[in-house]
């Protein structure tokens, strides 16, 4: 018998049994997280959660009816309930719910504070913010969350349009926020509330399911366009292909309804006006990189910065790499053309490594568009950073 068996007693208690089949409950060491992606934070106004210990953390629900749970959401207008129920409707498997007293950038940036060491997140929801009255302060507020994303570096920011804007709105919407890891969506969309009865919520939970779907289905690097929106009955309104034609350039990503083939999301396009940031699944795919790299390299921190050091990171950026050109993320006839990785002399030259830093040079030909985009990984002691993108000689 084990030394463990002996220190759970269980040499006494099974002399005392007659032979047959027991059940014992075991305690074990928990697991570590797996790593995913498509899990989103909602951040929005809720009543005061049912247990008090969830009023300063993020709440992590995995179904559903957790939200009944931790928090009353039978109430009128409650966005974020709206937000949550449209991710599980769309497939979403996890996801973190933070409450807010009110929507006001103090209490978003608290907000925003309890998710910033969260690893286990790469999505950013916050319902609430498109309906306060005043334009500016709403689209202030939207730029707070899409500056988080960039500043922790790991995460994409799903925003909402107003609630009864039309085209120029949703442009001028649009020129008032910048930034590469946020995509903008439009419009709101007709759900069932509570009682049976049809009213407008922000898109950017049902959205937040479809990525996380497709995430599942496919991976990071398949856009999230073109894909059903479960959960929803109609949209305030239904855009034509001239509107689409006018917002699609102007990277508002559209939901449209279909006859015959339902309402689908009929855009991939980040905020951003640089052209190697163009599309979602781009962006994703260089932020679900970082984050592999964040999750699964950890212990080179604190080796010493020598060839030795650049060889492993080399050798296992190129495993992951290789593992996204067999998955279909990455285009090319050969590795070679789909992705090079040189962590060597050249990129760590004397100087820089007196900083205590290793520098990654790495290059992706994403799926589209069709061409490398290049960008330098930056490992330091607050993790790994982004530098770039700039194009090859």
């Amino acid at each position: 018998m084990s030394e463990i068996d002996k220190t759970l007693g269980r040499e006494d208690y099974f002399d005392r049994k007659a032979p047959g089949v027991y059940r014992e409950d075991e305690f074990r060491l928990p697991t570590r997280t797996l790593f995913t992606t498509g899990v989103p934070a909602f951040l929005g106004v809720v009543p005061l959660p049912r247990d008090s210990a969830f009023k300063d953390k993020a709440v992590m629900l995995t179904l559903w009816a957790q939200v009944e749970k931790h928090f009353d959401q039978r109430v009128p207008h409650c966005d974020l309930a709206y937000a949550v129920r449209g991710f599980f409707e769309n497939g979403g498997k996890g996801c973190y719910v933070v409450p807010l007293k009110a929507t006001t950038e103090s209490e978003l940036k608290r907000g925003l504070d309890l998710i910033g060491a969260l690893e286990t997140i790469d999505l950013v929801c916050a319902p609430d913010l498109t309906s306060i009255p005043s334009r500016d302060a709403a689209f202030k507020l939207q730029q707070v969350v899409v500056k988080h994303c960039e500043t922790v570096g790991d995460r994409f920011a799903i925003l909402d349009s107003r609630r009864g804007d039309g085209s120029d709105n949703v442009w001028e919407q649009w020129s008032s926020i910048d930034g590469a890891n946020g995509a903008l969506y439009y419009p709101w969309v007709k759900v069932h509330d509570f009682h049976g009865e049809l009213t407008l919520v922000p898109p950017c939970g049902h959205v937040a399911g479809v990525y996380s779907r497709t995430d599942q289905t496919r991976g990071v690097h398949k856009a999230p366009a073109n894909e059903i929106v479960e959960g929803v009955v109609g949209l305030e309104r239904n855009l034509s292909n001239d509107d689409q034609d006018y917002l699609n350039p102007r990277r508002v990503n559209c939901l449209r309804s279909f006859p015959g083939r339902g309402i689908r999301i009929w855009g991939a396009r980040t905020l951003s006006g640089q052209p190697g940031w163009t599309y979602v699944n781009v962006r994703r795919l260089f932020l679900t990189a970082v984050r592999w790299i964040n999750w699964h390299m950890r212990d080179v921190t604190f080796e010493q910065n020598n060839f030795s050091l650049w060889a492993r990171i080399e050798r296992e950026l190129k495993t992951y790499f290789m593992d996204l050109y067999l998955a279909g993320a990455l285009k090319g006839d050969t590795p070679q053309e789909a992705f090079y990785v040189k962590c060597n002399a050249e990129t760590n030259p004397p100087e820089l490594r007196d900083t205590n830093q290793v520098v990654t040079e790495i290059g992706l030909a994403p799926m589209v568009p069709f061409e490398f985009v290049i960008v330098r990984l930056i490992h330091g002691a607050s993790g790994v950073s982004i530098l770039g993108p700039t194009r090859p000689e």
